[in-house]
């Protein structure tokens, strides 16, 4: 008797572009900002991807909306740009009136206000970190569905889930700028070495009362754990 053969279906060069071409533009992404003794350092890898098609491998994802006062975006590009664009405009419209600087938490509370009034039409989490004359250097979290909370350090985007352990392990009050751009940078590199949405390179942003410092550290730099 005759075995039926398994019918196999050609993979077509055209199914497998259907996937990226209509996909949505993601940030599938590793994001955080911690709280040291000075100031803040918000950080972030750089791939961008479209379904599994990777569209950009060092795209910035530390966006400033002022002079000392970054957000770190995760979900959707378009819509977490837009946010960013929208709260920039009106955070300088308040710095003006005031004439000084704006503090992190108005701009906490415009992301705010924007995700949650849209959060039915809105895939952003935003991260924002600063440094004000206020309240000195503080990090706000504002996930999916427009919540605000304020945190000593804050992770964010799909690579965040594997380093939640790493985080709450490390952390510790008060530490030097060297101390927060390490713990940052350990902390990214775990996550992109197990998330296939995260790569590429580890851009920082130091902020602090004397301005922003901007560094960023290539693949082939990035710290190296077990089995990496």
């Amino acid at each position: 008797m005759e075995m039926p053969t398994e019918k196999r279906y050609p993979i077509v060069m055209r199914d497998i572009e259907e996937d990226w071409r209509n996909a949505e533009h993601s940030m599938g992404t590793s994001i955080m900002a911690v709280q040291f003794d000075s100031g803040v350092v918000v950080a972030a890898d750089s791939r961008t991807s479209m379904g599994a098609y990777v569209s950009n491998r060092v795209s910035d994802k530390l966006t400033p909306v002022h002079e000392r006062i970054y957000c770190c975006r995760s979900g959707s590009a378009a819509h977490t740009q837009f946010v960013a664009d929208i709260v920039k405009y009106y955070l300088e419209l308040h710095s003006l009136e005031l004439n000084t600087l704006p503090t992190v938490l108005s701009a906490a509370q415009l992301f705010k206000t924007v995700c949650y009034r849209n959060k039915n039409n809105l895939t952003a989490g935003i991260i924002v970190g600063g440094w004000d004359p206020v309240h000195g250097g503080s990090v706000y979290s504002i996930p999916l569905g427009g919540v605000l909370v304020r945190q000593p350090f804050a992770i964010g985007g799909s690579g965040s889930t594997f380093i939640y352990g790493y985080c709450d392990a490390n952390y510790k009050e008060n530490m030097t700028k060297e101390e927060a751009v390490a713990f940052c940078r350990n902390a990214l590199s775990l996550a992109m070495a197990r998330d296939g949405s995260s790569g590429g390179v580890i851009r920082t942003a130091v902020i602090t009362k004397d301005g922003v410092e901007r560094e960023m550290l290539p693949g082939n730099e990035l710290p190296t754990f077990f089995e990496q």
